[in-house]
């Protein structure tokens, strides 16, 4: 079988599982970078490594050492904080390969702590923990400024309400601040649809644009509720992969939504051993 993966998305946000229970795998961004291709890999917008807390190193603080951590990894080999889409599938991993006791699990991320519930549907809904507004500014596409709203769910956005963003061109990192994110940072454009309902397309750092993200419809829904003059309520994110729910609270937030599992396989080991 070589190197155990599965592959699944969660609303078309794509991903390689790899289980690595000791952290045995030396995931280079050479070999994330492969992995993710469409072409000479199995093609994912990045990579979940199910790995013990207590065999990463760079673990976080706080997190109990027998966690199941995910170690994600952007499709350009870059490491990211946090993945809502990624944890909804990596709990659904966990419990369909009996590495959970139950449909409650807690997840291990670089963001910290992640609880999950799946449910028998297979939806999966995530505590994605408080947003932390930090700030509005702008995002340029096509030589045209964008007015957003900065937003940090675990990993930083910024998210802009706007009409018309069927037409958009995305092809390219749009133009943001980089005093006020220094880091990069996920950029989200959200066109209100009446009745709570939103629609999104997203440009993710280290991806491009891809077809949902998860912490992304956090802080559309944040965006646009901020829009409508409030700080907490539910909305329904419209991304191209499909639908979630998203409710905000004072102290935190939640994301549902499904996961669909595609394959399982091996990788070839002599093709791993050939990549840096």
């Amino acid at each position: 079988m070589g190197i155990r993966f599965s592959k699944g998305h969660g609303t078309e946000n794509d991903f390689v599982v790899l289980p690595d229970p000791d952290g045995e795998l030396d995931l280079t961004p050479a070999r994330v970078r492969a992995l993710c291709d469409r072409r000479r890999g199995l093609g994912a917008d990045g990579v979940l490594r199910v790995v013990r807390t207590k065999a990463l190193p760079d673990a976080p603080e706080g997190i109990d050492g027998d966690v199941w951590f995910m170690d994600y990894r952007n499709a350009d080999g870059s490491i990211a904080e946090m993945c809502g889409n990624g944890v909804r599938v990596f709990a659904r991993y966990l419990t369909d390969n009996g590495m959970a006791d139950g449909p409650e699990v807690g997840v291990g991320t670089r963001a910290g702590l992640r609880p999950a519930t799946v449910h028998p549907d297979g939806q999966v809904t995530v505590d994605m923990g408080p947003v932390r507004r930090t700030g509005h500014s702008t995002a340029r596409v096509s030589g045209r400024d964008y007015p957003g709203l900065g937003i940090d769910v675990g990993n930083p956005h910024l998210a802009c309400v706007t009409g018309g963003v069927a037409d958009l061109d995305l092809g390219t990192q749009p133009g943001f601040d980089p005093a006020l994110f220094p880091n990069g940072v996920n950029v989200e454009f959200v066109e209100p649809l009446g009745g709570g309902e939103v629609r999104m397309r997203v440009h993710e750092r280290g991806v491009g644009e891809t077809r949902s993200c998860g912490t992304g419809t956090v802080a559309a829904a944040a965006a646009a509720l901020e829009a409508d003059g409030a700080a907490t309520g539910t909305r329904v994110v419209h991304i191209p992969g499909g639908a979630v729910t998203v409710e905000i609270t004072q102290v935190g937030s939640t994301l549902t939504g499904p996961v669909v599992f595609v394959a399982d396989g091996g990788l070839s080991r002599d093709w791993w051993d050939g990549l840096e």
